[in-house]
Protein backbone atom coordinates (compact mmCIF):
# COMPACT_ATOMS: atom_id res chain seq x y z
CA UNK A 1 0.00 0.00 0.00
CA UNK A 2 1.11 3.73 -0.69
CA UNK A 3 3.11 4.50 1.99
CA UNK A 4 1.43 2.08 4.76
CA UNK A 5 3.65 -1.20 4.86
CA UNK A 6 1.97 -4.03 6.65
CA UNK A 7 3.84 -4.86 9.41
CA UNK A 8 6.63 -6.74 9.03
CA UNK A 9 6.74 -7.62 11.95
CA UNK A 10 -47.32 -2.87 -0.55
CA UNK A 11 -46.60 -4.20 3.14
CA UNK A 12 -43.97 -5.07 1.75
CA UNK A 13 -42.30 -2.26 0.55
CA UNK A 14 -38.70 -1.47 1.90
CA UNK A 15 -37.71 0.55 5.36
CA UNK A 16 -36.80 3.74 5.75
CA UNK A 17 -33.11 4.58 5.82
CA UNK A 18 -33.17 5.07 9.69
CA UNK A 19 -34.53 1.96 9.88
CA UNK A 20 -32.56 -1.37 11.55
CA UNK A 21 -30.81 -3.12 8.19
CA UNK A 22 -32.07 -6.14 7.45
CA UNK A 23 -29.51 -9.31 8.48
CA UNK A 24 -28.23 -11.85 6.18
CA UNK A 25 -30.87 -14.61 8.18
CA UNK A 26 -33.52 -12.64 6.62
CA UNK A 27 -32.61 -12.14 3.25
CA UNK A 28 -32.07 -15.42 0.78
CA UNK A 29 -29.16 -13.29 -1.68
CA UNK A 30 -27.22 -12.38 1.77
CA UNK A 31 -27.31 -15.49 3.22
CA UNK A 32 -23.76 -17.28 3.49
CA UNK A 33 -22.49 -20.11 4.77
CA UNK A 34 -19.66 -21.15 6.86
CA UNK A 35 -16.69 -21.31 4.42
CA UNK A 36 -14.40 -18.26 3.31
CA UNK A 37 -16.41 -15.14 2.14
CA UNK A 38 -14.03 -14.85 -1.41
CA UNK A 39 -15.80 -17.94 -2.59
CA UNK A 40 -19.40 -17.32 -1.46
CA UNK A 41 -18.15 -13.55 -4.42
CA UNK A 42 -19.79 -16.40 -6.84
CA UNK A 43 -22.58 -17.03 -5.19
CA UNK A 44 -23.54 -13.33 -4.96
CA UNK A 45 -22.98 -13.14 -8.89
CA UNK A 46 -25.25 -15.85 -9.38
CA UNK A 47 -28.37 -14.34 -7.17
CA UNK A 48 -27.75 -11.35 -8.66
CA UNK A 49 -27.88 -12.62 -12.02
CA UNK A 50 -30.87 -15.28 -11.61
CA UNK A 51 -34.06 -12.82 -12.35
CA UNK A 52 -32.57 -11.62 -15.55
CA UNK A 53 -31.65 -14.89 -16.46
CA UNK A 54 -34.75 -16.85 -15.72
CA UNK A 55 -36.53 -14.81 -18.02
CA UNK A 56 -33.83 -14.12 -20.49
CA UNK A 57 -33.89 -17.96 -21.21
CA UNK A 58 -37.19 -18.06 -23.48
CA UNK A 59 -36.80 -14.75 -24.70
CA UNK A 60 -36.24 -14.88 -28.34
CA UNK A 61 -34.96 -13.51 -31.12
CA UNK A 62 -37.91 -12.70 -33.96
CA UNK A 63 -39.47 -9.98 -31.72
CA UNK A 64 -37.12 -7.07 -31.03
CA UNK A 65 -37.60 -3.26 -29.27
CA UNK A 66 -36.08 -1.18 -32.40
CA UNK A 67 -34.61 0.91 -30.53
CA UNK A 68 -30.63 1.95 -29.62
CA UNK A 69 -28.83 -0.67 -29.11
CA UNK A 70 -25.65 1.03 -27.93
CA UNK A 71 -23.70 -0.56 -25.00
CA UNK A 72 -23.54 1.99 -21.73
CA UNK A 73 -19.96 3.22 -21.51
CA UNK A 74 -19.57 2.27 -17.54
CA UNK A 75 -17.96 5.34 -16.62
CA UNK A 76 -20.67 7.62 -17.95
CA UNK A 77 -24.36 7.41 -19.96
CA UNK A 78 -24.89 4.16 -17.57
CA UNK A 79 -25.41 6.56 -14.69
CA UNK A 80 -27.93 9.40 -16.89
CA UNK A 81 -29.49 6.27 -17.71
CA UNK A 82 -30.42 5.46 -13.73
CA UNK A 83 -31.76 8.44 -13.55
CA UNK A 84 -33.88 8.66 -16.62
CA UNK A 85 -35.80 5.18 -17.27
CA UNK A 86 -34.70 3.64 -13.91
CA UNK A 87 -37.32 0.66 -12.88
CA UNK A 88 -36.71 -1.48 -10.17
CA UNK A 89 -39.47 -4.71 -9.21
CA UNK A 90 -40.07 -5.19 -5.92
CA UNK A 91 -41.02 -8.80 -4.60
CA UNK A 92 -44.64 -9.36 -5.26
CA UNK A 93 -46.70 -10.04 -1.40
CA UNK A 94 -47.93 -13.81 -1.07
CA UNK A 95 -51.60 -12.91 0.07
CA UNK A 96 -52.76 -16.60 -0.24
CA UNK A 97 -54.81 -17.83 2.16
CA UNK A 98 -51.81 -20.15 3.49
CA UNK A 99 -48.79 -18.07 3.28
CA UNK A 100 -47.32 -21.00 0.93
CA UNK A 101 -46.79 -19.21 -2.09
CA UNK A 102 -43.63 -17.28 -1.92
CA UNK A 103 -41.63 -19.21 -4.28
CA UNK A 104 -44.59 -18.79 -7.02
CA UNK A 105 -44.53 -14.57 -6.23
CA UNK A 106 -40.94 -14.12 -5.88
CA UNK A 107 -41.26 -15.85 -9.17
CA UNK A 108 -43.57 -13.57 -10.57
CA UNK A 109 -41.87 -10.42 -9.75
CA UNK A 110 -38.44 -12.10 -11.23
CA UNK A 111 -39.33 -13.23 -14.31
CA UNK A 112 -41.54 -9.54 -14.77
CA UNK A 113 -37.99 -8.07 -13.65
CA UNK A 114 -36.09 -10.65 -16.41
CA UNK A 115 -38.27 -9.37 -19.09
CA UNK A 116 -38.07 -5.67 -18.50
CA UNK A 117 -34.31 -6.09 -18.18
CA UNK A 118 -34.14 -6.87 -22.37
CA UNK A 119 -35.37 -3.59 -22.82
CA UNK A 120 -33.11 -1.59 -24.55
CA UNK A 121 -33.83 1.80 -23.20
CA UNK A 122 -34.41 0.80 -20.01
CA UNK A 123 -32.03 0.20 -16.72
CA UNK A 124 -33.83 -2.15 -14.52
CA UNK A 125 -32.25 -2.61 -11.35
CA UNK A 126 -31.12 -5.62 -10.32
CA UNK A 127 -32.69 -8.46 -7.94
CA UNK A 128 -29.73 -8.24 -4.78
CA UNK A 129 -30.91 -4.78 -4.04
CA UNK A 130 -34.49 -4.90 -4.95
CA UNK A 131 -35.28 -7.98 -3.14
CA UNK A 132 -33.50 -6.36 0.36
CA UNK A 133 -37.09 -4.65 0.81
CA UNK A 134 -39.07 -8.03 1.04
CA UNK A 135 -41.66 -7.79 3.97
CA UNK A 136 -40.82 -4.76 5.17
CA UNK A 137 -42.36 -1.26 5.05
CA UNK A 138 -41.13 2.40 3.70
CA UNK A 139 -42.15 5.27 1.66
CA UNK A 140 -42.22 5.08 -1.93
CA UNK A 141 -39.69 8.10 -2.27
CA UNK A 142 -37.38 6.23 0.44
CA UNK A 143 -37.34 2.77 -2.10
CA UNK A 144 -36.53 5.16 -5.25
CA UNK A 145 -33.74 6.83 -3.35
CA UNK A 146 -32.12 3.63 -2.22
CA UNK A 147 -32.32 2.11 -5.24
CA UNK A 148 -31.42 4.96 -7.92
CA UNK A 149 -34.90 4.13 -9.34
CA UNK A 150 -37.00 6.40 -11.02
CA UNK A 151 -40.00 3.99 -11.44
CA UNK A 152 -41.64 1.27 -8.68
CA UNK A 153 -43.20 -2.27 -9.41
CA UNK A 154 -44.58 -3.45 -6.92
CA UNK A 155 -47.78 -6.18 -6.70
CA UNK A 156 -49.42 -9.45 -4.78
CA UNK A 157 -49.92 -13.02 -5.66
CA UNK A 158 -52.91 -14.71 -4.67
CA UNK A 159 -52.87 -18.51 -5.76
CA UNK A 160 -55.45 -21.36 -4.84
CA UNK A 161 -55.75 -24.19 -6.58
CA UNK A 162 -55.97 -23.61 -10.30
CA UNK A 163 -56.43 -19.92 -9.86
CA UNK A 164 -54.31 -16.55 -8.88
CA UNK A 165 -54.94 -13.52 -8.36
CA UNK A 166 -52.40 -10.59 -9.38
CA UNK A 167 -52.40 -7.14 -8.43
CA UNK A 168 -49.45 -5.31 -10.02
CA UNK A 169 -48.87 -1.33 -10.08
CA UNK A 170 -46.12 1.12 -11.31
CA UNK A 171 -45.44 4.12 -9.40
CA UNK A 172 -43.38 6.83 -9.95
CA UNK A 173 -41.00 7.67 -6.71
CA UNK A 174 -40.69 11.42 -7.77
CA UNK A 175 -44.32 12.16 -6.39
CA UNK A 176 -45.21 8.82 -5.44
CA UNK A 177 -48.24 8.82 -7.71
CA UNK A 178 -49.76 5.68 -9.28
CA UNK A 179 -48.99 5.86 -13.18
CA UNK A 180 -50.61 2.10 -13.68
CA UNK A 181 -52.11 -0.57 -12.07
CA UNK A 182 -53.74 -3.79 -12.67
CA UNK A 183 -55.58 -6.93 -11.76
CA UNK A 184 -55.26 -10.29 -13.17
CA UNK A 185 -57.81 -12.85 -12.63
CA UNK A 186 -56.65 -15.76 -14.28
CA UNK A 187 -55.90 -19.89 -14.25
CA UNK A 188 -53.04 -20.58 -12.53
CA UNK A 189 -51.73 -21.76 -15.79
CA UNK A 190 -51.66 -18.30 -17.32
CA UNK A 191 -48.64 -17.11 -15.32
CA UNK A 192 -46.51 -16.66 -18.50
CA UNK A 193 -48.95 -14.48 -20.58
CA UNK A 194 -49.94 -12.29 -17.59
CA UNK A 195 -46.18 -11.53 -16.91
CA UNK A 196 -45.95 -10.54 -20.62
CA UNK A 197 -49.24 -8.59 -20.29
CA UNK A 198 -47.65 -6.50 -17.18
CA UNK A 199 -44.41 -6.09 -19.18
CA UNK A 200 -45.96 -4.87 -21.92
CA UNK A 201 -48.47 -2.41 -20.00
CA UNK A 202 -45.23 -0.94 -17.90
CA UNK A 203 -43.12 0.13 -21.51
CA UNK A 204 -46.63 1.52 -22.75
CA UNK A 205 -47.17 3.60 -19.51
CA UNK A 206 -43.26 4.47 -19.50
CA UNK A 207 -43.70 5.79 -23.57
CA UNK A 208 -40.67 3.58 -24.69
CA UNK A 209 -40.70 4.66 -28.68
CA UNK A 210 -41.30 1.43 -30.48
CA UNK A 211 -41.79 0.61 -33.96
CA UNK A 212 -45.06 -1.00 -35.33
CA UNK A 213 -46.39 -3.52 -32.71
CA UNK A 214 -42.98 -4.87 -31.65
CA UNK A 215 -43.36 -4.16 -27.72
CA UNK A 216 -41.11 -6.42 -25.70
CA UNK A 217 -39.42 -9.52 -26.75
CA UNK A 218 -41.71 -12.79 -27.00
CA UNK A 219 -40.90 -15.64 -24.93
CA UNK A 220 -41.38 -19.54 -25.56
CA UNK A 221 -43.15 -20.82 -22.58
CA UNK A 222 -42.38 -23.71 -20.45
CA UNK A 223 -43.67 -27.02 -22.09
CA UNK A 224 -44.47 -28.77 -18.91
CA UNK A 225 -46.18 -26.35 -15.90
CA UNK A 226 -45.32 -28.63 -13.57
CA UNK A 227 -41.10 -28.51 -14.47
CA UNK A 228 -41.74 -25.01 -14.35
CA UNK A 229 -43.06 -25.03 -10.87
CA UNK A 230 -40.13 -27.47 -9.74
CA UNK A 231 -37.73 -24.62 -11.22
CA UNK A 232 -39.37 -22.01 -8.86
CA UNK A 233 -39.00 -24.20 -5.95
CA UNK A 234 -35.29 -24.80 -7.13
CA UNK A 235 -34.80 -21.11 -6.76
CA UNK A 236 -36.45 -21.10 -3.59
CA UNK A 237 -34.32 -23.67 -2.11
CA UNK A 238 -30.77 -22.28 -3.40
CA UNK A 239 -31.86 -18.77 -1.99
CA UNK A 240 -31.44 -20.82 1.39
CA UNK A 241 -27.30 -20.58 0.96
CA UNK A 242 -26.31 -23.57 2.45
CA UNK A 243 -25.69 -27.09 1.76
CA UNK A 244 -29.04 -28.40 2.14
CA UNK A 245 -30.46 -25.52 -0.15
CA UNK A 246 -28.11 -26.35 -2.77
CA UNK A 247 -28.49 -30.12 -2.78
CA UNK A 248 -32.02 -29.80 -2.52
CA UNK A 249 -31.90 -27.24 -5.47
CA UNK A 250 -29.81 -29.62 -7.62
CA UNK A 251 -32.39 -32.54 -7.25
CA UNK A 252 -35.50 -29.85 -7.88
CA UNK A 253 -33.53 -28.15 -11.05
CA UNK A 254 -32.70 -32.12 -11.95
CA UNK A 255 -36.12 -33.44 -11.68
CA UNK A 256 -37.73 -30.86 -13.49
CA UNK A 257 -35.01 -31.70 -16.44
CA UNK A 258 -36.10 -35.47 -16.54
CA UNK A 259 -39.97 -33.71 -16.89
CA UNK A 260 -38.36 -31.46 -20.21
CA UNK A 261 -34.85 -32.16 -21.26
CA UNK A 262 -34.93 -28.60 -23.45
CA UNK A 263 -36.13 -26.85 -19.87
CA UNK A 264 -33.23 -24.70 -20.47
CA UNK A 265 -33.48 -22.29 -17.15
CA UNK A 266 -33.01 -25.56 -15.38
CA UNK A 267 -29.88 -26.30 -17.26
CA UNK A 268 -28.11 -23.31 -16.15
CA UNK A 269 -29.72 -23.31 -12.63
CA UNK A 270 -28.50 -26.73 -12.20
CA UNK A 271 -24.82 -25.74 -13.52
CA UNK A 272 -24.88 -22.86 -10.75
CA UNK A 273 -25.78 -25.19 -7.86
CA UNK A 274 -23.15 -27.80 -8.78
CA UNK A 275 -20.68 -24.46 -8.84
CA UNK A 276 -22.06 -23.67 -5.38
CA UNK A 277 -21.25 -27.36 -3.86
CA UNK A 278 -18.22 -27.48 -5.34
CA UNK A 279 -16.99 -23.96 -4.22
CA UNK A 280 -18.09 -25.19 -0.63
CA UNK A 281 -16.25 -28.27 -0.67
CA UNK A 282 -19.26 -30.49 -0.84
CA UNK A 283 -17.41 -31.89 -4.03
CA UNK A 284 -14.05 -32.34 -5.23
CA UNK A 285 -13.01 -29.32 -7.89
CA UNK A 286 -11.89 -31.47 -10.30
CA UNK A 287 -15.19 -33.08 -10.31
CA UNK A 288 -17.58 -30.03 -9.68
CA UNK A 289 -16.16 -27.86 -11.46
CA UNK A 290 -16.09 -29.91 -14.65
CA UNK A 291 -19.64 -31.08 -14.11
CA UNK A 292 -20.85 -27.57 -14.29
CA UNK A 293 -18.48 -26.77 -17.20
CA UNK A 294 -20.59 -29.36 -19.04
CA UNK A 295 -23.92 -28.50 -17.57
CA UNK A 296 -23.66 -24.71 -19.07
CA UNK A 297 -22.06 -26.33 -22.28
CA UNK A 298 -25.24 -27.96 -22.72
CA UNK A 299 -27.65 -24.49 -21.94
CA UNK A 300 -25.35 -23.04 -24.43
CA UNK A 301 -26.35 -25.62 -27.24
CA UNK A 302 -29.88 -25.47 -26.13
CA UNK A 303 -29.95 -21.80 -26.63
CA UNK A 304 -26.69 -19.94 -28.06
CA UNK A 305 -28.66 -16.52 -27.85
CA UNK A 306 -28.46 -16.42 -24.25
CA UNK A 307 -25.91 -14.43 -22.13
CA UNK A 308 -25.99 -16.58 -18.47
CA UNK A 309 -23.85 -19.86 -20.03
CA UNK A 310 -21.43 -17.42 -20.99
CA UNK A 311 -21.37 -15.82 -18.09
CA UNK A 312 -21.30 -18.50 -16.05
CA UNK A 313 -18.60 -20.27 -18.33
CA UNK A 314 -16.30 -16.98 -17.64
CA UNK A 315 -16.90 -17.20 -14.24
CA UNK A 316 -14.86 -20.79 -14.04
CA UNK A 317 -12.57 -19.55 -16.76
CA UNK A 318 -11.43 -16.75 -13.95
CA UNK A 319 -11.92 -18.62 -10.66
CA UNK A 320 -11.22 -22.21 -11.36
CA UNK A 321 -9.29 -22.45 -14.93
CA UNK A 322 -7.38 -19.34 -14.32
CA UNK A 323 -7.78 -18.71 -18.17
CA UNK A 324 -7.88 -15.06 -18.40
CA UNK A 325 -8.26 -14.92 -22.50
CA UNK A 326 -10.88 -17.63 -21.95
CA UNK A 327 -13.27 -15.23 -19.32
CA UNK A 328 -12.70 -12.63 -21.34
CA UNK A 329 -14.16 -14.13 -24.98
CA UNK A 330 -17.25 -15.46 -22.49
CA UNK A 331 -17.46 -12.07 -21.14
CA UNK A 332 -17.37 -10.22 -24.35
CA UNK A 333 -20.58 -12.73 -25.56
CA UNK A 334 -22.61 -12.44 -22.17
CA UNK A 335 -22.51 -8.91 -23.15
CA UNK A 336 -23.47 -8.47 -26.35
CA UNK A 337 -26.70 -10.17 -25.67
CA UNK A 338 -26.83 -9.01 -22.12
CA UNK A 339 -25.23 -5.17 -21.96
CA UNK A 340 -27.20 -3.91 -18.85
CA UNK A 341 -26.34 -7.12 -16.58
CA UNK A 342 -25.02 -6.05 -13.39
CA UNK A 343 -23.06 -9.57 -12.95
CA UNK A 344 -21.66 -8.96 -16.08
CA UNK A 345 -20.41 -5.24 -14.93
CA UNK A 346 -18.76 -7.42 -11.97
CA UNK A 347 -17.63 -9.94 -13.19
CA UNK A 348 -15.15 -7.65 -15.76
CA UNK A 349 -14.37 -6.05 -12.82
CA UNK A 350 -12.75 -9.02 -11.48
CA UNK A 351 -11.10 -9.74 -14.33
CA UNK A 352 -9.51 -6.70 -14.43
CA UNK A 353 -8.73 -6.74 -11.06
CA UNK A 354 -7.15 -9.98 -11.38
CA UNK A 355 -4.98 -8.59 -14.03
CA UNK A 356 -3.75 -5.94 -11.80
CA UNK A 357 -5.79 -3.11 -13.82
CA UNK A 358 -7.38 -0.94 -11.24
CA UNK A 359 -8.46 1.73 -12.96
CA UNK A 360 -10.56 -0.53 -15.35
CA UNK A 361 -12.00 -2.81 -12.08
CA UNK A 362 -12.76 0.28 -10.27
CA UNK A 363 -14.79 2.07 -13.37
CA UNK A 364 -16.81 -1.75 -13.99
CA UNK A 365 -17.04 -2.21 -10.72
CA UNK A 366 -18.88 1.21 -10.13
CA UNK A 367 -21.10 0.29 -13.07
CA UNK A 368 -22.38 -2.97 -11.54
CA UNK A 369 -23.30 -0.56 -8.12
CA UNK A 370 -25.65 1.64 -9.77
CA UNK A 371 -27.32 -1.31 -11.09
CA UNK A 372 -27.14 -2.84 -7.80
CA UNK A 373 -26.72 -0.13 -5.49
CA UNK A 374 -27.64 -2.33 -2.01
CA UNK A 375 -25.19 -5.11 -2.86
CA UNK A 376 -23.26 -5.78 0.08
CA UNK A 377 -21.19 -8.12 -2.23
CA UNK A 378 -20.55 -5.12 -4.59
CA UNK A 379 -20.00 -3.01 -2.00
CA UNK A 380 -17.37 -5.89 -0.74
CA UNK A 381 -15.72 -6.21 -3.95
CA UNK A 382 -15.18 -2.02 -4.10
CA UNK A 383 -13.93 -2.03 -1.05
CA UNK A 384 -11.65 -4.63 -2.52
CA UNK A 385 -10.25 -2.52 -4.90
CA UNK A 386 -10.56 0.56 -2.88
CA UNK A 387 -7.61 -1.40 -0.36
CA UNK A 388 -5.36 -2.65 -3.37
CA UNK A 389 -5.14 0.58 -4.34
CA UNK A 390 -4.58 2.30 -1.41
CA UNK A 391 -7.41 4.45 -0.59
CA UNK A 392 -7.77 3.27 3.14
CA UNK A 393 -10.15 5.64 3.96
CA UNK A 394 -12.91 4.59 1.18
CA UNK A 395 -12.23 0.88 1.88
CA UNK A 396 -13.09 1.13 5.48
CA UNK A 397 -16.35 3.34 4.48
CA UNK A 398 -17.26 0.52 1.62
CA UNK A 399 -16.61 -2.64 4.14
CA UNK A 400 -18.89 -0.67 6.29
CA UNK A 401 -21.70 -0.27 4.60
CA UNK A 402 -21.56 -3.98 3.39
CA UNK A 403 -22.26 -5.35 6.83
CA UNK A 404 -24.74 -2.48 7.65
CA UNK A 405 -26.84 -4.16 4.81
CA UNK A 406 -25.58 -7.64 5.73
CA UNK A 407 -23.88 -7.62 9.07
CA UNK A 408 -23.08 -11.71 9.18
CA UNK A 409 -21.38 -11.17 5.23
CA UNK A 410 -18.25 -13.41 5.90
CA UNK A 411 -15.30 -11.96 4.86
CA UNK A 412 -16.00 -8.20 5.43
CA UNK A 413 -14.56 -8.02 8.68
CA UNK A 414 -11.62 -10.06 8.20
CA UNK A 415 -10.62 -7.27 5.59
CA UNK A 416 -12.25 -4.50 7.78
CA UNK A 417 -9.37 -5.71 10.33
CA UNK A 418 -6.79 -5.39 7.65
CA UNK A 419 -7.49 -1.73 6.83
CA UNK A 420 -7.78 -1.05 10.33
CA UNK A 421 -4.29 -3.07 10.77
CA UNK A 422 -2.38 -1.13 7.84
CA UNK A 423 -3.63 2.26 9.22
CA UNK A 424 -2.74 1.19 12.85
CA UNK A 425 -5.18 0.82 14.76
CA UNK A 426 -4.49 -2.34 16.06
CA UNK A 427 -6.80 -2.63 18.93
CA UNK A 428 -9.99 -2.18 16.66
CA UNK A 429 -8.31 -4.29 13.94
CA UNK A 430 -8.14 -7.16 16.18
CA UNK A 431 -12.03 -6.67 17.22
CA UNK A 432 -12.90 -7.13 13.76
CA UNK A 433 -10.75 -9.80 13.21
CA UNK A 434 -12.50 -11.76 16.42
CA UNK A 435 -15.88 -10.32 14.90
CA UNK A 436 -15.77 -12.36 11.52
CA UNK A 437 -18.09 -14.99 11.33
CA UNK A 438 -15.83 -17.51 9.04
CA UNK A 439 -13.86 -19.46 11.27
CA UNK A 440 -10.91 -19.59 8.51
CA UNK A 441 -11.01 -15.98 8.25
CA UNK A 442 -11.32 -15.22 11.61
CA UNK A 443 -7.99 -17.56 12.57
CA UNK A 444 -6.75 -15.89 9.97
CA UNK A 445 -7.00 -12.41 10.92
CA UNK A 446 -6.14 -12.90 14.05
CA UNK A 447 -2.75 -14.50 14.05
CA UNK A 448 -1.43 -11.24 11.81
CA UNK A 449 -2.93 -8.66 14.24
CA UNK A 450 -1.78 -10.77 17.27
CA UNK A 451 2.22 -10.58 15.42
CA UNK A 452 1.06 -7.28 14.06
CA UNK A 453 1.18 -6.12 18.26
CA UNK A 454 4.42 -7.86 18.95
CA UNK A 455 2.25 -11.05 20.92
CA UNK A 456 4.70 -13.85 18.39
CA UNK A 457 3.62 -16.46 20.82
CA UNK A 458 -0.15 -15.72 20.58
CA UNK A 459 0.38 -15.61 16.56
CA UNK A 460 2.17 -18.93 16.73
CA UNK A 461 -0.92 -20.24 18.68
CA UNK A 462 -3.63 -19.21 16.17
CA UNK A 463 -1.67 -20.14 12.99
CA UNK A 464 -1.11 -23.61 14.30
CA UNK A 465 -5.03 -23.90 14.77
CA UNK A 466 -5.55 -22.34 11.17
CA UNK A 467 -2.67 -24.40 9.66
CA UNK A 468 -4.48 -27.63 10.91
CA UNK A 469 -7.98 -26.68 9.93
CA UNK A 470 -7.27 -25.14 6.44
CA UNK A 471 -4.50 -26.54 5.28
CA UNK A 472 -6.28 -29.09 2.61
CA UNK A 473 -8.87 -26.30 1.55
CA UNK A 474 -7.48 -23.14 1.88
CA UNK A 475 -3.61 -22.81 1.73
CA UNK A 476 -3.58 -19.35 0.57
CA UNK A 477 -4.93 -18.47 3.83
CA UNK A 478 -2.24 -19.90 5.57
CA UNK A 479 0.21 -18.33 3.32
CA UNK A 480 -0.89 -14.97 3.74
CA UNK A 481 -0.31 -15.03 7.04
CA UNK A 482 3.57 -15.98 6.78
CA UNK A 483 3.69 -13.22 4.35
CA UNK A 484 2.65 -10.36 6.55
CA UNK A 485 4.64 -12.14 9.20
CA UNK A 486 8.05 -11.71 6.80
CA UNK A 487 8.22 -15.24 6.24
CA UNK A 488 8.62 -15.67 3.04
CA UNK A 489 9.90 -19.12 2.32
CA UNK A 490 6.88 -20.81 4.67
CA UNK A 491 4.96 -18.07 2.29
CA UNK A 492 5.87 -19.54 -0.87
CA UNK A 493 5.48 -23.40 0.46
CA UNK A 494 2.11 -22.75 0.75
CA UNK A 495 1.72 -20.72 -2.04
CA UNK A 496 2.79 -23.45 -3.82
CA UNK A 497 0.76 -25.74 -1.90
CA UNK A 498 -2.50 -23.53 -3.16
CA UNK A 499 -1.88 -23.81 -6.81
CA UNK A 500 -1.35 -27.40 -6.57
CA UNK A 501 -5.11 -27.50 -4.80
CA UNK A 502 -6.58 -24.68 -7.27
CA UNK A 503 -7.00 -22.80 -4.32
CA UNK A 504 -9.68 -20.13 -6.18
CA UNK A 505 -8.47 -17.15 -4.06
CA UNK A 506 -5.04 -17.51 -6.28
CA UNK A 507 -6.94 -15.59 -9.42
CA UNK A 508 -6.71 -12.41 -7.38
CA UNK A 509 -3.46 -12.54 -5.99
CA UNK A 510 -1.64 -10.15 -7.99
CA UNK A 511 -1.23 -7.01 -6.26
CA UNK A 512 -3.04 -8.28 -2.93
CA UNK A 513 -2.05 -6.22 -0.42
CA UNK A 514 -1.44 -8.70 2.17
CA UNK A 515 1.31 -9.96 0.01
CA UNK A 516 3.25 -6.74 0.28
CA UNK A 517 6.21 -7.90 2.49
CA UNK A 518 6.96 -10.28 -0.31
CA UNK A 519 5.45 -9.22 -3.89
CA UNK A 520 9.50 -7.93 -4.63
CA UNK A 521 11.22 -11.32 -4.13
CA UNK A 522 11.63 -13.25 -6.98
CA UNK A 523 9.55 -16.03 -6.59
CA UNK A 524 6.60 -13.62 -6.45
CA UNK A 525 6.93 -12.77 -10.05
CA UNK A 526 7.52 -16.31 -10.83
CA UNK A 527 4.51 -17.74 -9.10
CA UNK A 528 2.28 -14.94 -11.37
CA UNK A 529 4.29 -16.03 -14.49
CA UNK A 530 2.99 -19.30 -13.39
CA UNK A 531 -0.65 -18.13 -13.25
CA UNK A 532 0.14 -16.65 -16.29
CA UNK A 533 -0.16 -13.02 -14.76
CA UNK A 534 1.22 -10.04 -16.17
CA UNK A 535 4.14 -9.30 -14.03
Amino acid sequence: LRGAPLPAAPAERAASASAPAPTANSIGNARLPQRRGRRALYGMLVLAALAIAGAGFWLTSPHRLALPSNRPDPAGPLESAVKERSIAVLPFADMSEKKDQGYFADGMAEEILGVLAKVPRLTVISRTSSFQFKGRDADIKTIGASLGAHYIVEGSVRKSGARMRINAELVDTGNGTERWSETYDRDAGDAFNVQDEIAASIVRALQLAVVGDEEIPARVKPRNPEAYELYLRGRQALDRFDREGFEQAADLYQRALDLDPQFVPAVNALADAQVFLTQWGYIPPKVGYERARRTAQLGEKLDPNLGEPHWLLATIDLQYDWDWDGARTELERADAISPRASHVFLTRGMLSFSLGRLNDAERQLSAAQRLDPLSPNTLFVLGWARFWSGDLPEAESLFRKALQISPTYESVHYYLGHVLMVRGDLTAALGEMKAEPDEESRLAGIASVEFAMGRRKESDSVLAKLTQLSADDWASGIASVHAIRNEPDAAFQWLDRAFAQKDEDLYIIKGDPLYKNVAHDPRYTAFLRKMNLPE
